[in-house]
This record gives structure tokens, C-alpha cells and sequence, in this order.
């Protein structure tokens, strides 16, 4: 097939997506496959559609190059009126199938999935509406409360309205304050007093405009893969530092991903079983990953959603496929399989 690997953008996840997109790109073409890797944001001036899927293709330099432009996307960003970089949709509509490695906003949100739903471009991972529910914590946790899938407490503020007291919220600390629509944890905050509830919101909405406040479960994390209805093997993830922050989730050695976590068969079904339910009352039918955090006594919180997930050849992910016997590159293959169902039901 030839596969685009779509990777970049704007979002504060950029440079994840680029790694995530070079893994995906050399398993798909260690495949067989005619995959290159294209940012969504910048694209490819002058070139030809048809032509960039033949002959000699080397992932490495196309990656360097596409990381060559990170210092200039915010300049980018107001210069620019139209999202998609040159050629993108037009590469994209030549090829058979695009494998979104795009993390965070205009990627992860259901806008580009939309567009390409308009124009008849086959992609990977879950539908624009999910994706958009899914990506806003707020809409998120509306779903889940309406579901009866066990969430933490919280309210949703925005920019512009009066900070007020943790009380006033009807909260008690500590408190973890999050963009409505941010990834990787950037711009998260565990506060302690009203004093660092307003600096967190105040971090938050430099990012955007909503951010969720909620009581922050004390006990460990976990996260579970869910495939085509079919939950995979739980990790445990547990920073040796702080919480499950942008550093603790990049840094080489800073936390510990244990696959299959070390808990009971009960409470690795009890989380699968939420894993899949989650997936189902946001209307994620493909791939995707829930996040989780069980306190002491056993009560599990199902935090949120993460419907295209990160794929570098270390994330939790292919880690948890390759629990169950898949590899990197057939777990690309399988989210390619999967994805193409979804077609057929049309």
C-alpha cells in the first residue's frame, strides 16, 4: 500500500509525533509497504503526488527534515490562515490509507479526520466525532458521568471567569488542574492550596482557554489498550519522581512501565472491563487507550481517553501488544487492518 504516516502540527505534542511517526514509517516500510512521512503543518512545497511514494525513501532524513522547521512553528502559526502545509491533502489523496501518528490538538481532536472524511481519504484510528468528545476532558467527563463509568470529581473552568476557592468549587485538595484539550500532560498542576489552585489555572489557560479542576485520586496509575472492542494487558506506570508529568513520560529511566501490571486477575479484569466500557460510551470503535488510577482501597477512577496514542517503539501501547505476542510492526499493521473495517460498514 502507499501509506502516508501523517506527524507534526502545531500541538505542544509535535515532537512526540515525529517520533512516533519515524517508528510507524520504518515498520510500515520494513512491511513492504510504500510509507513516507509527511507533517501535516509544513508539508511538501513543489512536489509531486503521485511521485513521492517511488523510488528511494530514507525515513531518517525526512524526519530531520520535518524537525528542522520546530523552532519556527509558532512564527508559522500566525503567518499562516490555513492549517494543511502544502501538497499535504493532495499527497494524502494519492496514497491508499493514512496512518494518523498526529498527537494532540488539530490531530487528535477530529478536525483533520473530518476533513478527510469530506474528502474521501481512508485513515487510521477512530472517527471525528469520538475523536473530539474524547479529546476534550470536559466533554469527556460529561459522557462518563451520564455512563456511570467511575470518574474523579471536578468542575470545568474558563479563562476569563473568576478563580475562586477550592470550597467554592465544592473541591478539597489536593486538587490536579489540566487543560480541557492538552496531551502529555503538559500544562497539568497537582495543587495543594487555593494559592497553587490559581497559579495552576493560570498555567492552564496560557495553553487554552478551558481547564478541568478535579480531586487528584492518590494511589497508582495504570492504562489499558483497547483494540477493535477487545481490551489488552494492563500496565502499571509509576514514576520514581513526582507524577506521570511530560518528563516522567519522556525521560529515559524516569518511570517504570510494568506489562502485565502486578495486581490481582479480579482487578485486571475490573479494568479492562471499565477500559472497554469507556471506549464504548465515548463511541471509540478502533483503537485506543484508557488511563486509570486506583487508590489504596481498591476504588478504580477512569481519568481519560487518548484515542490516537503515542507509538514510538517504547510507548505503552506496543508494549502492552507485545504482551500478547504482537510485535511493532504487526501492531501497525493490525491498526491498519482494524481501521480499514471501518470502511467496510459505510
Amino acid at each position: 500500500m502507499k501509506i502516508v504516516v501523517l506527524c507534526a502540527g502545531t500541538s505542544t505534542e509535535r515532537e512526540i509525533s515525529i517520533i512516533s511517526g519515524t517508528g510507524v514509517c520504518k515498520a510500515l516500510r520494513g512491511l513492504g509497504h510504500k510509507a513516507v512521512l509527511l507533517d501535516v503543518f509544513t508539508g511538501l512545497e513543489g512536489a509531486d503526488p503521485a511521485a513521492v511514494f517511488e523510488g528511494e525513501y530514507d525515513v531518517d532524513q525526512a524526519a530531520e527534515q520535518i524537525s528542522s522547521w520546530n523552532s519556527r512553528i509558532p512564527e508559522l502559526k500566525k503567518e499562516r490562515r490555513v492549517f494543511f502545509g502544502p501538497k499535504v491533502l493532495e499527497i494524502c489523496q494519492a496514497a491508499d490509507f493514512v496512518f494518523m501518528a498526529l498527537h494532540g490538538s488539530n490531530g487528535e481532536d477530529g478536525r483533520v479526520q473530518a476533513a478527510f472524511d469530506l474528502l474521501g481519504i481512508k485513515y487510521s484510528g477512530p472517527d471525528y466525532i469520538s475523536s473530539a468528545i474524547s479529546m476534550d476532558k470536559a466533554r469527556t467527563k460529561q459522557v462518563f458521568e451520564a455512563e456511570h463509568i467511575p470518574a474523579p470529581h471536578g468542575c470545568t473552568v474558563y479563562r476569563g471567569q473568576e478563580i475562586r476557592t477550592a470550597a467554592e468549587y465544592g473541591l478539597e485538595f489536593p486538587l490536579i488542574v489540566k487543560p480541557c484539550c492538552g496531551g502529555s500532560s503538559v500544562g497539568v498542576t497537582i495543587c495543594h492550596n487555593d494559592g497553587e489552585l490559581k497559579e495552576g489555572l493560570e498555567k492552564s489557560f496560557a495553553l487554552e482557554p478551558g481547564a478541568v479542576v478535579e480531586e487528584y485520586i492518590e494511589g497508582s496509575e495504570y492504562t489499558v489498550a483497547v483494540i477493535d472492542g477487545k481490551a489488552y494487558p494492563v500496565v502499571q506506570i509509576a514514576p520514581k519522581q513526582g507524577f506521570y508529568d511530560y518528563k516522567n513520560k519522556y525521560a529515559a529511566g524516569a518511570t517504570e512501565e510494568i506489562c502485565p501490571a502486578p495486581i490481582s486477575p479480579e482487578k485486571t479484569q475490573e479494568l479492562q472491563k471499565e477500559a472497554v466500557r469507556a471506549a464504548e460510551a465515548l463511541g471509540v470503535t478502533v483503537y485506543s487507550r484508557m488511563d486509570f488510577r486506583m487508590r489504596a482501597d481498591g476504588r478504580v477512577y477512569c481519568l481519560e481517553a487518548n484515542t490516537l496514542p503515542g507509538m514510538t517503539p517504547t510507548s505503552l501501547v506496543p508494549q502492552e501488544a507485545l504482551a500478547v505476542g504482537i510485535d511493532y510492526a504487526h501492531l501497525c499493521q493490525l491498526m491498519i487492518d482494524v481501521s480499514l473495517r471501518k470502511y467496510e460498514q459505510r
